[in-house]
């Protein structure tokens, strides 16, 4: 309980006893998670409180097709839905967030020791379309329910060669799709994000949620952020962004499966870090090379020792050029919303180069695919896997909630970024020609 006073009041002045001497962080922790009101599960831009467990009013708005497929893998929704993690654990305090998850923990990388040929996953599916020629493939014929070890090591593989993987018409569980993500990684567990009941880890993906909560995201603010991320934050998932970059060791594979999909619009955008990295010249390569970049965090916490300082976010050291495990290709590691300087430049230096680097993602539409979620089979869903440690992402929200979209997904955290300056890019790997600037 916060600590509570006895005014006395004498003929000089009140006295004033300290009945509890309670520390000032902790009357001020006690404060937020007993006040409902009070906002601790979302980044501040979103303006959303939940309430703790599962949610009824979800339930009014749950689509058909997400109800069929959550009871047909045995979720109990009928005491609401999507269920909100435990208020009472939700970290206030930056410290509190860092430390959910700041110590190594041993990966590696199911794609390192595949086969190159893939012949066990070309073999089984009736197609493999590549969407573009750099980033995004198709297969067709496959259900990633039944994929064989072999083919998921294999499938490892080629999301890191290709950035992202997609397959349509499947008949996927919630329970199933953890599972696959448990085999690419070590599941991220969210502290604030709704998730799917009794599948910590299974986080659900349902703008039309936040929207209904009172999330602000409108026709008008949906794009803002990519022009400028510090004056306009991300409002839902249309900035371009790399998932979970402040984590000691960040994002490595995601998995996103729409069971709810508009019949036109919603599209995805997935940018390549292979190829930003090779838009650049040799003298920039040369120069980025062996920097690091410091990241935070999407959300924002109290800073126990400035609690009245406003909200910080967690901040982590990485390589600004990272090597992939298992293609050994250098990838350029930057997003506009959460990659906050490179270490030892001077602020101006760093925001111009930054800048830079953020619009090399963005503008190059070689370098970027473009999905269409609709499934040929009704009934059905679709996934995409990327690779989020060698891609940028955004959603684009054309369709503004006037059909139902609902996903849910899986991240596996991967390894602890590194640097090896032995290794080459993609196009230098592959024998592509690479300009040489006079």
């Amino acid at each position: 309980m916060p600590a509570s006073v006895t005014v006395t009041e004498t003929q000089q002045a009140p006295v004033v006893q300290i009945v509890n001497d309670l520390p000032l962080d902790t009357q001020i922790e006690n404060l937020i998670r007993g006040t409902d009101k009070i906002n601790i599960t979302r980044a501040k831009n979103t303006k959303v409180s939940f309430e703790t467990g599962a949610d009824k009013t979800g339930l009014e708005l749950l689509p058909e097709s997400t109800r069929k497929r959550l009871e047909a893998d045995g979720i109990d929704v009928s005491k609401g839905y999507p269920e909100v993690p435990d208020r009472s654990k939700i970290p206030i305090f930056v410290d509190q967030a860092h430390a959910i998850r700041d110590s190594d923990v041993p990966f590696v990388d199911r794609g390192k020791n595949a086969d190159p040929e893939k012949k066990a996953l070309f073999g089984a599916a009736t197609e493999v379309i590549n969407l573009t020629k750099n980033v995004g493939t198709e297969i067709v014929g496959l259900q990633l329910e039944d994929l064989t070890d072999q083919q998921k090591d294999e499938l490892a593989l080629l999301i890191a060669e290709r950035v992202v993987v997609f397959f349509r018409d499947q008949k996927l569980s919630p329970t199933a799709q953890h599972k696959l993500g448990d085999y690419l990684g070590n599941i991220e567990v969210h502290a604030q994000v709704p998730q799917v009941p009794g599948l910590p880890g299974t986080s659900v993906i349902w703008v039309d949620y936040q929207t209904k909560k009172g999330m602000e995201l409108n026709f008008a603010n949906s794009n803002l952020s990519n022009w400028d991320s510090t004056r306009y934050l991300n409002v839902g998932n249309q900035g371009w962004h790399t998932d979970l970059v402040h984590e000691r060791q960040p994002a490595g594979y995601t998995h996103l499966h729409l069971d709810a999909i508009p019949s036109v619009g919603s599209d995805t955008i997935w940018a390549s870090g292979y190829g930003a990295y090779d838009k650049l010249s040799d003298e920039l390569k040369k120069f980025l090379d062996g920097k690091e970049t410091v990241y935070v965090s999407a959300h924002q916490y109290l800073d126990r020792d400035d609690p009245f300082g406003g909200p910080k976010r967690i901040e982590r050291v990485h390589p600004l050029v990272r090597t992939h495990p298992a293609t050994g290709w250098k990838f350029l590691y930057v997003n506009r919303g959460m990659t906050k300087r490179i270490v030892g430049l001077s602020p101006v230096e760093s925001d111009i180069i930054l800048n830079y680097l953020f619009d090399v993602y963005e503008k190059n539409a070689d370098l970027q695919v473009r999905f269409k979620w609709t499934n040929t089979k009704q009934g059905y869903g679709t996934s995409a896997i990327w690779d989020n440690r060698v891609s940028q992402h955004r959603n684009v929200w054309d369709h503004e909630g006037a059909e139902p979209r609902h996903g849910t997904r899986v991240t596996s955290l991967a390894e602890k970024p590194f640097f090896d300056p032995e290794s080459k890019s993609q196009r230098e790997s592959l024998g592509l020609y690479l300009h040489k600037w006079d």
